[in-house]
């Protein structure tokens, strides 16, 4: 949506473990986490007034009570909070410069590189490669703890929805 109203776009992926300790998971889908291998989140970076913005779109509000991070108020121009807690972070915050907030570049300013594991990507296409590529390695054991944990977690994300 962004790129049709003439905004670049870079695609962010962080990679990030399940087993967060801010989210309180029932002891046994806590210890489905912890035997997940690494898992790859999607958010976008924009540029809005010469500022590179992180957008995510995170959770929704009833799952805030269960440790999930909520964007409730985005004013939309700051970085919005990351949906998971990305590898060398001990909280949720957009990895960028400081000064520019530039997403994090080598001496030439067209090439994208990982900053604390995040990995930016030009395009759609450049992203599902590298999805492809780190996912297409799991095993058959793998995939099956994958399938389990998801299908264990939306059960939870759905009563925790329901205390409302």
């Amino acid at each position: 949506m962004y790129q049709r109203l003439g905004f670049e776009v870079v695609y962010a992926t962080f990679p990030f473990h399940w087993n967060d300790p801010d989210l309180r998971y029932p002891h046994e889908l806590h210890q489905l986490a912890d035997d997940l291998p690494v898992a790859h989140h999607l958010a976008c970076r924009v540029r809005i007034n010469d500022r590179w913005v992180l957008l995510d779109a995170t959770w929704d509000r009833p799952l805030k009570r269960a440790g999930f991070p909520v964007n409730e108020h985005w004013n939309g121009r700051a970085d919005t909070l990351c949906a998971v807690k990305p590898f060398g972070s001990a909280v949720r915050t957009a990895y960028c410069q400081a000064v520019t907030n530039e997403p994090y570049r080598n001496g030439r300013a067209r090439d994208l590189n990982p900053l604390n594991g995040e990995q930016d990507h030009g395009d759609a296409g450049e992203y599902g490669r590298y999805y492809r590529e780190r996912t297409g390695m799991r095993t058959p054991e793998e995939l099956e703890r994958i399938r389990r944990f998801y299908r264990e977690f939306d059960r939870w994300l759905v009563s925790i929805r329901k205390q409302q």
